[in-house]
């Protein structure tokens, strides 16, 4: 089951720039959270603070706490290989490993932590592919083809399916969509209904129709600042701050 993440104080910066400041937010377990604001806002940058992906940028620092359920995220002791398996990321251009099948992309990441047993992994492997939707579309040609073989929504899923394998609490999702036609595009967001039953969904997205499809909940950045977090139907029908008007109306952004 998913867990709830909570974000305290968070300010980040990378060299002399400072990206966020002040962040505080409450992110609840099992539903869909969005992420909205004009590009350059600091939407991609908060959710790398999340998993730590922040700390693969030179000279980036963070101040602040993220919990991610009982974890401290940046307690002492705590490692970035532990946060990363419990928070998982799909970014907004697919990645599969080109030089993998589809069978070991999926399975890459349980491989990585010792897992090798042939039966444990081929059941790993369907069920994070059925949870995905790409079971069947796949199931032929599993270790026959690359991941980068698949057309452009196969390989978003089987990029979801790949995070998916090694049972994480949090799925991170930046811009899941946005590179795909409609018709794949209505795939991920049916995706995402099913998977927050069991995950915490944290979605980056422009499309602001889509938070208002996918999201029960939705928080409004600008230059660096969550201006408005509540639940996403006030945020697009009353909202309390004047920018996020301004921002779902169209006046910039």
């Amino acid at each position: 089951m998913g867990v709830g993440v909570h974000v305290e104080k968070l300010n980040a910066w990378f060299g002399a720039t400072q990206a966020l400041y002040d962040i505080a937010m409450q992110i609840p377990a099992n539903h869909a959270t969005a992420i909205i604001g004009p590009s350059g806002c600091g939407k991609s940058t908060f959710i790398r603070c999340l998993n730590r992906l922040h700390e693969t940028v030179r000279d980036a620092r963070l101040e602040g706490s993220v919990r991610i359920g009982a974890l401290e995220v940046y307690g002492n002791g705590t490692s970035a290989v532990e946060v990363r398996r419990r928070v998982g990321m799909v970014f907004q251009k697919p990645n599969p490993f080109p030089t993998m099948s589809i069978y070991d992309n999926v399975a890459s990441g349980l491989k990585l932590n010792g897992f090798h047993n042939r039966r444990v992994l081929d059941e790993v492997v369907e069920r994070s592919l059925h949870m995905a939707a790409l079971w069947d579309e796949v199931k032929d040609v599993l270790k026959k083809k690359s991941g980068a073989s698949l057309s452009g929504g196969q390989q978003q899923r089987l990029c979801i399916a790949r995070a998916l394998a090694v049972q994480p609490e949090v799925m991170l999702m930046d811009e899941p969509a946005s590179a795909l036609d409609p018709i794949s595009t209505s795939k991920i967001e049916e995706l995402i209904f099913q998977l927050k039953e069991q995950y915490t969904i944290v979605i980056v997205t422009h499309n602001m129709q889509q938070a208002a499809r996918v999201a029960e909940y939705t928080g409004f950045f600008l230059l660096g600042k969550l201006i408005e977090f509540d639940k996403t139907e006030k945020i697009f029908t009353n909202p309390s701050d004047k920018r996020t008007e301004d921002y779902i109306t169209g006046r910039f952004g």
